[in-house]
């Protein structure tokens, strides 16, 4: 067994979907991006007492999911690269930069898998190349390595039209995008949801065999939410990548566990509702 497949065992249930819940947004130089993480040990730990496959942190905040004792913790999903492109206003100068010795510092995390970012910003085409060279160079540490490489193709808009890390839901940006994610050597790939949801089997088949996982995008209702993952894994898809929708919300403990009963027992919409509500009142 190499020891890519023996990480990806830590990252995939038994019946092969992996909810990651997404917890490294302070990486990003954004003030709004904070809410809900303010005291990033407690999302944590609320986060993990629901027990998703995983929860991605930044390099300087993996420590606290690793500092908990016991072996009954999610696995760690390490973000590796650094971008200044999710303000309203695009800066001067935009970047996207790879952390030195991404995958060594993983290593010594003890994380199960590497993310990294694929930007398509509008009239943004050396971001796009630093994405790709960052990409590269990171394919090659985790062959040497076998650590899974996990790459985040991420179609946005303008971000004087709509703020900063606002998803292009427009499939035909999307597949291609994809499609250059998996021939770049993504082990796993973690993609936009498209505004047309019961399209979204178009980007798995793009994906050609690699695991999809759907990102979750900005903060939406509890029934869009749960209603569109359940259409996501009917579709095929291998699990998601949730944050905004996990940390800001009222309940992320409760949401977690609606969630994972979607990705993993094949509730629909109406039985995630019930479990979320019930647990609310439980603890509410």
């Amino acid at each position: 067994m190499s020891s890519v497949t023996a990480r990806m065992n830590r990252l995939f249930a038994s019946d092969g979907k992996c909810f990651d819940v997404a917890i490294d947004h302070g990486f990003f130089n954004e003030f709004t991006m904070l809410k809900g993480i303010n005291s990033i040990k407690n999302a944590v730990e609320v986060v993990r007492n629901a027990n998703p496959d995983a929860i991605q942190l930044s390099v300087g905040q993996a420590r606290i999911l690793q500092d908990i004792p016991g072996k009954e913790k999610p696995s760690l999903v390490l973000r590796t690269d650094a971008a200044n492109v999710y303000n309203k206003e695009l800066p001067h100068y935009v970047y996207s930069n790879l952390i030195d010795k991404a995958v060594e510092q993983a290593l010594r995390a003890d994380a199960a898998c590497v993310v990294i970012n694929l930007l398509l910003l509008p009239n943004q085409p050396e971001l796009h190349g630093m994405c790709v060279d960052n990409i590269t160079k990171l394919k090659t540490q985790c062959e040497r390595y076998g650590m899974p490489l996990m790459v985040e193709p991420l179609v946005m808009q303008p971000n004087d039209k709509a703020g900063g890390y606002m998803v292009d839901g427009d499939i035909t940006k999307i597949i291609p995008l994809v499609r250059q994610a998996v021939e770049l050597g993504a082990d796993i790939i973690k993609a936009d949801p498209c505004d047309d949801i019961e399209e979204y089997h178009r980007v798995i088949e793009t994906a050609s065999g690699i695991p999809v996982l759907p990102r979750g995008g900005g903060v939406a209702s509890e029934s869009e939410v749960l209603g569109r993952t359940y259409s996501l894994i009917q579709q095929g898809a291998s699990g998601i990548v949730y944050g905004r929708n996990i940390v800001q919300h009222e309940k992320p403990k409760e949401m977690t566990e609606a969630l994972m009963a979607i990705v993993h027992d094949n509730a629909t919409p109406n039985q995630a509702l019930e479990i979320l509500n019930q647990k609310s009142e439980a603890y509410g």
